[in-house]
């Protein structure tokens, strides 16, 4: 007799939760509104405790957290096990770059019920969800390189004390390459592979990078990212999704899970979804525009119809702070080598120190807008940069920053950010900005990260991308070739 005769099929001993793009929505969509309106956490920890103890088909809860360079980390914790012991998760710091040292390695994770989320079954496996989580230090206090929880706090407060609330979304574009891990691979290959160099707002329905994006789009739509609009960019095979705008940290967060998404629908299609500022030698590189406002009692504080380019005098006010500080806050916000290849002005780049509502090399733009949308939009983030440590410097940097003199003329006056990475890092560790912001500890091992990823780098970049500062690159490389350098 065959080995498999008259064995059982093993897919039919199983029954794990697979769920409905449509209800998949409705329930993240609801989960979102709950934070929105800010509906007491320990009401929703019971709602969540109640499901996940009632829902039987759920077999592991993935439990998230974002890095000091805010790179996701993931833990799938069995659901029973959650239940009983989520006052008590803890993990090794110490293998996590910018986190702590061996001799005081374990931290704790505190779950943040109010972020969790239905996942699909056909992305991410049948039988889960996720929630994020906070870090905390060995004492249970917030551990200051969690740059999630410092952005969740000072929103928090910012409501607490004012009634204000951060508006915020990001445009995060990005490209799809031929072949899966090609990151991985370029040290190999010294090269990427387009899929379709069709350009802006152009593929044919059914080619390789239209069949990504639906499919990347239909994902998020059902994650509640209330999508907008989706299409190709500028440069060959590169994309972007839109998506509205949300309150600071759920942005930051849908953030990771916009590249988790893509990147993991890519490689179901046998393809890299890529966010490195500029993978590719002579073409528009991928930026992450952060749009911003500020609410207060349903009132859009930077909207003023009689202000100039529509924008209200605190919304300039904000903008001033931002410029001001701009070159101390550019590592922040280009925090890797290679993101200092997309600020050429032959292609685009955000790199001139002003604003504009037209001019798309400032590095703030105002975009057309009305009481409802009215906004700035800063474009000189790049897309790997960790978004909660970009908002929270943005938002604190433009309500709190040091200012500079208001003459609106000197708004026109045009300076450049750092156009690398070794300036960048010199102006960050010196700014006593970073230091209020960031606090020593945390810019210490900010500027220590980036400078271990820079020196495995050649100083001068020359025209051409090097295989180093792709194979380095802190959304890219692992502990196994950091040791082998």
């Amino acid at each position: 007799m065959p080995p498999t005769e008259g064995l059982t099929d093993r897919t039919s001993l199983r029954d794990f939760l697979e769920i409905r793009y449509e209800q998949l929505e409705e329930m993240n969509l609801e989960a979102k509104r709950q934070r929105l309106e800010r509906t007491p956490v320990d009401m929703v920890r019971e709602q969540r405790v109640k499901y996940l103890s009632d829902e039987k088909r759920i077999k592991a809860v993935t439990v998230c957290f974002a890095d000091l360079e805010g790179r996701l980390h993931m833990l799938d914790y069995d659901k029973k096990f959650l239940l009983r012991s989520a006052d008590n998760l803890t993990f090794d710091g110490s293998s996590i770059r910018g986190f702590s040292a061996q001799h005081e390695s374990d931290l704790r994770l505190s779950i943040d019920w109010p972020a969790f989320w239905w996942m699909p079954a056909d992305v991410f496996g049948p039988g889960k969800v996720l929630v994020f989580a906070d870090v905390l230090a060995q004492d249970g206090s917030p551990y200051a390189a969690d740059l999630r929880s410092r952005l969740k706090q000072f929103t928090s407060e910012l409501y607490a004390k004012q009634q204000m609330i951060a508006n915020v979304a990001m445009e995060i574009e990005g490209f799809l390459f031929r072949g899966r891990d090609a990151e991985q691979h370029y040290p190999e290959t010294n090269q990427f592979e387009f899929i379709s160099t069709g350009g802006y707002y152009h593929s044919l329905p059914g080619d390789d990078l239209r069949r990504f994006i639906d499919a990347a789009a239909e994902a998020q739509r059902a994650m509640g990212f209330a999508n907008e609009k989706d299409h190709p960019e500028v440069a060959p095979s590169q994309f972007e999704m839109n998506y509205s705008y949300s309150e600071a940290c759920i942005a930051a967060d849908q953030v990771l899970l916009y590249k988790l998404l893509c990147r993991q629908v890519a490689q179901n299609l046998g393809m890299t979804a890529c966010f490195l500022p500029k993978p590719v030698t002579g073409i528009n590189g991928s930026g992450m525009h952060t749009n911003i406002s500020l609410s207060q009692g349903g009132k859009n504080l930077f909207w003023d119809k009689d202000g100039d380019s529509g924008l209200s005098a605190p919304g300039w006010d904000f903008i001033d702070r931002l410029l001001n500080n701009a070159s101390d806050l550019c590592l922040v916000l280009n925090a890797s080598v290679n993101a200092y290849r997309r600020l050429d002005p032959h292609y685009e780049a955000p790199n001139q120190i002003k604003a504009s509502a037209s001019d798309r090399g400032s590095m703030v733009r105002i975009p057309l807008g009305n009481e409802r949308s009215a906004r700035i939009e800063v474009r000189s983030v790049a897309p790997d940069a960790n978004p909660y440590m970009a908002v929270y410097a943005l938002l604190r940097t433009g309500l709190e920053g040091p200012q500079s003199d208001p003459d609106p003329n000197k708004r026109s006056r045009t300076r450049f950010l750092p156009d690398n990475i070794h300036d960048a890092l010199r102006l960050f560790k010196g700014s006593k900005t970073i230091t209020d912001l960031l606090g020593e500890s945390v810019q210490s091992r900010f500027a220590e990260v980036k400078l271990a990823s820079a020196e495995r780098c050649p100083k001068a970049l020359g025209s051409l991308i090097k295989r180093a500062e792709v194979q380095f690159h802190h959304e890219v490389t692992n502990q196994y070739l950091w040791n082998r350098f």
